[in-house]
């Protein structure tokens, strides 16, 4: 798993940070070592108290050094301005309006008219399932390929679930990452469910159970990934398109799309978007697609996945009451987090400019309080700082129970790295079957 991390922040461009050769870096302070107490670190009065307190600790080190505890201090000793824990905020239909709005302000998220027509490629039966592989165009781009998934000879309308894959490292791969819809697996797809999954497609796991599960290639992932013939000869490494599936091809398209993923973030805030932005606009027409089929009770869908797919949760969970119950996995922390700590083992993906200001990390998510929500975290988990997850864990908790709905909200904590393993998918999934099926 160790080595799955280290491949993961050499595809994803970060391999200059000194990690890839000597593991994570060594010495990083702890999430509490600068208090919230400290508005200004700089300050002598501070840093004496500070000191006193024995709460800033100049041997400790942080990931842009000296500029570290400037910039916390633009953060600390307030809450975003539409925290929910501010004590303004009493009633909450009108700080889910008001964050929402500014939330999405934010996003700046794309607009993508009507429901797109779906293209039923193939179905068959595999698995115990009843498997349609499908398709359609966006405004943009090439068109989405996804997996719908559910028990053979259902009868009647089933709820549904939109199953997030991850990023991983890996943008060639996308819904092949959490399904299975053959005997003949190729060997990166078989690689990539043991290491993050315990060797399980869960899109399958979750449909035998009852449901309609849909997965779809997210933005920029296989399908709708950016394809080298699209780009200038010059910005492609000497790459092509030729035979793709070939492992080696896989792993240096991984390693080009790593690292051209600061290309397409500068180029979407110059379109005046964000990343999460357009993952937002294209998993809400998937689930107007999910919400549409005729085998599906719209009145009991649910979200979820691991790390990337754990914020894509995270946005759709927070915005879209569709989803009654959501399931994140893997990506959960605070912004605080991501500033002194770690950025650098983050996609650009994950980045959205002011936002810190207003909700920190995990009120998105509680946006959708009092709608059942889960977190799963893992304690060795090398994305994140331990102390710094459960800070997010205890927002969540101080949300949930403002709300007056503090049993619609659970976290739990697994020994190992970063994965969603076979004993968090049983716990997730209960949770899905208690919310959705109740």
């Amino acid at each position: 798993m160790q080595s799955k991390r280290r491949k993961f922040l050499k595809l994803t461009g970060l391999t200059g940070l000194g990690v890839a050769g000597g593991g994570l870096l060594k010495g990083f302070a702890s999430p509490e070592i600068f208090s919230d107490q400290i508005s200004s670190p700089f300050s002598n009065t501070n840093r004496m108290l500070a000191e006193k307190n024995n709460a800033f600790d100049e041997t400790q080190l942080n990931m842009i050094g000296l500029y570290g505890p400037w910039a916390a201090g633009l953060t600390q000793n307030r809450l975003p301005a539409f925290s929910f824990r501010k004590k303004e905020w009493k009633d909450m239909d009108s700080w889910r309006k008001a964050a929402r709005a500014r939330l999405q302000e934010r996003l700046a998220i794309p607009v993508i008219e009507g429901i797109p027509e779906v293209k039923v490629k193939k179905q068959y039966a595999y698995d115990g399932l009843h498997i349609e592989e499908i398709s359609w165009q966006l405004p943009y781009g090439r068109p989405t390929d996804a997996i719908v998934l559910k028990p053979l000879n259902q009868k009647g309308r089933l709820p549904g679930i939109l199953a997030f894959h991850d990023h991983g490292g890996n943008k060639y791969l996308g819904t092949r990452k959490i399904t299975r819809t053959s005997d003949e697996r190729h060997p990166v797809d078989v690689a990539h469910q043991q290491e993050s999954y315990e060797g399980t497609a869960w899109a399958n796991e979750i449909a035998k159970r009852g449901y309609v599960v849909m997965v779809s290639d997210a933005f920029p992932f296989a399908s709708r990934r950016v394809m080298l013939q699209d780009v200038p000869e010059r910005l492609r490494n000497g790459l092509n398109d030729n035979n793709p599936e070939q492992p080696e091809n896989i792993e240096a398209y991984n390693k080009w799309a790593g690292e051209h993923e600061h290309i397409m973030a500068k180029s979407l805030f110059s379109a005046g978007t964000t990343w999460p932005g357009v993952f937002f606009a294209e998993d809400r027409k998937a689930l107007d697609i999910l919400c549409a089929r005729k085998d599906v009770d719209a009145g009991r869908i649910g979200c979820g996945g691991l790390s990337g797919g754990g914020m894509r949760t995270v946005f759709m969970g927070g915005l879209d009451e569709r989803i009654k119950c959501a399931v994140c996995v893997g990506f959960m922390t605070t912004w605080k987090d991501f500033l002194l700590h770690k950025s650098f083992t983050h996609t650009w993906m994950t980045y959205v400019p002011l936002l810190p200001n207003e909700l920190d990390f995990p009120e998105i998510l509680g946006l959708r309080a009092p709608l059942p929500t889960m977190v799963l975290n893992d304690n060795e988990d090398e994305l994140y700082t331990l102390p710094e997850m459960k800070r997010a864990d205890k927002i969540l908790q101080e949300v949930y129970k403002k709300a007056g709905a503090q049993n619609r909200y659970q976290c739990a904590y697994y020994p190992g790295p970063h994965k969603f393993d076979k004993q968090m998918q049983g716990d997730a999934f209960a949770w899905f079957d208690r919310w959705l099926k109740g």
